[in-house]
């Protein structure tokens, strides 16, 4: 492995690579540090870190590296944009004009892209709407005041430098993509929850509170869940393909077997974002309606460790997993498609049964998927009702952020050592390298 990151460095194209994405994850790190004009943010970032501690807020906190509780101009985040990506990606297997689009290629690609642009936009500005609406709303006694300026300029100031904000990500995440390393959308929100580890690690030392006892149980457990995260993520169910004999021109092309894969986890962490997004929906309702009350009760049901969030989590996690799996993956239309390039799977006749077959073993591994990822989500609340850590710091060692780790660190190593064995040197893995040479 060592050898593997001293290549890269041997690779001038791929070491410009990386130094691109540094730079520009940099930039994104200097930006939210700078607060919105017109608004107190040290009143809000100390409601946040008492009010706001263990609720959906410091969830959404999270994803944008603390942003969002300082109240600077990446305080959306790239959500808004992931938002826009994933109803983009549906109504494709639902508008046949989407379809339509998705089937012509790199130019009907385009237009999507532009349409989830313009949908993230729309996102944006609905979002900053709500964001201004509750800061303008805060009522904080004898702190003083949240905003400094007229709160109609506020409202204008707001809205415009929330949504240019979240579009200046938008086009960072997509210059990483084209000319860094990695997937750029993902990286943002990987160096957003990366940047929020150690500042939690430190207070919670501080706090004191937990015996050695404790403490080494938690990184075993926080250890086995990391390695089942690996498992769920990487983990598929491969299904022999046999191609038979053909004739092309003069010449008899042999046989050859390949595999189908199916992936354990297919919708990958797009249950738990919907999920989420349906449960702190009555929280944004919150924030918006003047009633102390119904704000109170919210936060006590739907706090993030109370026993009904974590069981509704629970089940909008499976739900979603099996309805995005069958929007994504169809099986009769993979079985037509193996028909249609004389492909059969292994001792099942093609067509029907081939689809049937495919039915099957679709749900037994959805099922498995869908039991471990609402698991690994509801793995925080589970830690913090336990062992009565501070939540931001649960946060960040399981659930959602411990899968979007997982997945964007192997996705950028994947990248990284194909760039390598693409330019004849060793990679991280030298079993890899043969299973791909084979």
């Amino acid at each position: 492995m060592l050898k593997g990151f001293q290549n890269i460095f041997k690779v001038k194209d791929l070491s410009k690579k990386l130094w691109i994405t540094f730079l520009l994850l940099l930039v994104y790190r200097l930006g939210k540090h700078i607060p919105v004009p017109g608004v107190n943010s040290k009143i809000i970032i100390d409601y946040m870190a008492t009010q706001g501690e263990g609720t959906l807020l410091a969830l959404y906190d999270m994803f944008t590296g603390g942003a969002f509780s300082r109240v600077t101009i990446f305080a959306l985040g790239i959500m808004p944009y992931i938002t826009a990506s994933i109803i983009i990606q549906m109504l494709v297997y639902v508008v046949p004009e989407f379809k339509k689009l998705h089937d012509e290629g790199s130019h009907g690609n385009k237009i999507l892209t532009q349409y989830t642009r313009y949908g993230t936009v729309l996102i944006c500005i609905l979002q900053s709407i709500g964001y201004v609406v509750w800061i303008k709303s805060m009522n904080l006694g004898n702190q003083g005041s949240v905003i400094t300026v007229n709160p109609t300029l506020f409202m204008f100031i707001g809205i415009l430098t929330f949504t240019t904000g979240t579009i200046f990500l938008m086009w960072l995440g997509e210059t990483i993509t084209e000319v860094g390393i990695g997937n750029g959308i993902s990286l943002i929100i990987l160096i957003g929850i990366v940047a929020r580890l150690f500042p939690a690690v430190i207070s919670t030392a501080a706090r004191g509170g937990m015996g050695f006892f404790k403490i080494g149980l938690l990184i075993v457990i926080v250890f086995l869940v990391t390695i089942a995260s690996v498992l769920l993520t990487l983990g598929a169910r491969r299904v022999p393909i046999m191609y038979p004999k053909r004739v092309q021109g003069r010449k008899v092309v042999q046989g050859s077997r390949n595999y189908l894969p199916m992936r354990v986890n297919a919708a990958g962490v797009i249950p738990i974002i919907f999920a989420q997004a349906v449960l702190m929906l009555p929280t944004s309702i919150s924030m918006v309606v003047k009633n102390t009350a119904f704000r109170e009760a919210i936060n006590k049901w739907l706090g993030y460790s109370s026993p009904l969030y974590v069981i509704i989590y629970f089940v909008l996690v499976i739900l979603f997993t099996f309805f995005y799996t069958a929007i994504t993956f169809n099986p009769d239309e993979v079985a037509d498609n193996l028909k249609k390039y004389g492909a059969v799977v292994q001792n099942k006749r093609p067509g029907k049964k081939t689809a049937d077959f495919l039915h099957t073993i679709l749900n037994r591994i959805t099922f498995i998927g869908a039991f471990m990822l609402a698991l690994i989500a509801i793995f925080p609340s589970i830690v913090i009702s336990v062992f009565k850590i501070p939540p931001v710091l649960a946060m960040l060692f399981g659930g959602t952020s411990l899968l979007i780790i997982v997945g964007v660190v192997l996705d950028t190593v994947q990248q990284v050592e194909g760039q390598l064995v693409m330019r004849h040197y060793e990679g991280f893995s030298k079993r890899r390298i043969k299973s791909r040479h084979m």
